[in-house]
């Protein structure tokens, strides 16, 4: 990702090339240092890179200046603390993607799960908890979310009182047939019908691309449900370069116009051989 680097010496006409040098020496330079902006706040999801340790890949973020890291239970925290990272979205409370809070029958695991977990991430300092709908299998929509409401209202008064935010993530149902939680239209119906400021649906860019498109439209419209945001190439749940259909700085864009200060995750796979390499394109990317 040379973009930011490539801009300046473009004077070229009667006169002939202006030197290279100064132009080769800005793009070395921008490789060399690395420096982010932050108008985003960069966080990426420690599974997509598991071959790395994850003390390795925290030390990593420090040398990049990148300060969160996503999807991270109670017996990893002490690790995060060790090297000044924050959890942006904590997990740990969950049953599962496919057995969620659709179906009641799972409902007394969860409130006592997200009972105990709740406060331990208040502790901690964190504010995000993950949740999953489960899927239908052969349940209405609408049965299924007045569960949810139903279900998840048992735990909102706790999560007001701490502070926590629980999070549904949103996917698509190429990757995951037959979940539930697969639009940002049912999601947003679940924010409304639980009404509190400590619900958001993590709007994951990548299977909203897949399951629905109009990304930007979405976010400009209903950016006050989303609470967290996934990123990762199309098709292929790779890399987010120029590679796939996704363009990520407008998107970036879109989401910083809203008002937004939470984190935008990298959720990629990563395609090439030099994973970290993809991982500083990933942010550089997003850095807008």
């Amino acid at each position: 990702m040379k973009r930011r680097a490539f801009i300046g010496t473009t004077a070229i006409g009667s006169l002939g090339i202006i030197s290279c040098k100064t132009s080769t020496s800005s793009v070395a330079n921008k490789e060399k240092d690395f420096v982010l902006k932050n108008n985003i706040n960069h966080s990426v999801c420690h599974w997509c890179f598991s071959k790395i340790p994850l003390e390795d890949f925290l030390i990593t973020l420090n040398e990049l200046g990148v300060t969160a890291v996503d999807l991270m239970s109670p017996n990893e925290w002490p690790l995060l603390k060790k090297y000044n990272i924050h959890a942006a979205m904590c997990n740990g409370a969950e049953i599962s993607l496919t057995e969620g809070w659709n179906d009641p029958k799972y409902h007394e695991v969860l409130i006592k799960n997200y009972t105990e977990m709740i406060p331990k991430v208040a502790e901690a300092g964190y504010t995000n908890l993950i949740c999953f709908s489960g899927n239908r299998r052969g349940m209405n929509d609408k049965v299924g979310l007045q569960n949810c409401i139903d279900g998840l209202s048992k735990i909102m008064p706790l999560a007001e009182k701490h502070g926590v935010v629980i999070q549904m993530e949103l996917f698509n149902q190429i990757n995951h047939p037959d979940y539930m939680c697969d639009t940002s239209a049912w999601g947003i119906e679940l924010c409304k019908g639980l009404g509190s400021e400590s619900f958001k649906l993590l709007f994951d860019i990548y299977h909203m691309q897949i399951q629905e498109g109009d990304i930007i439209r979405s976010i400009q419209n209903n950016h006050q449900y989303f609470g967290h945001y996934h990123t990762a190439g199309v098709p292929g749940r790779h890399e987010i370069d120029e590679n796939q259909e996704l363009y990520y700085p407008a998107i970036m864009r879109a989401i910083v116009a809203t008002g937004y200060k939470g984190y935008v995750a990298q959720e990629f796979v990563p395609e090439r051989e030099d994973k970290i390499e993809s991982l500083k394109q990933g942010f550089l990317i997003c850095d807008v």
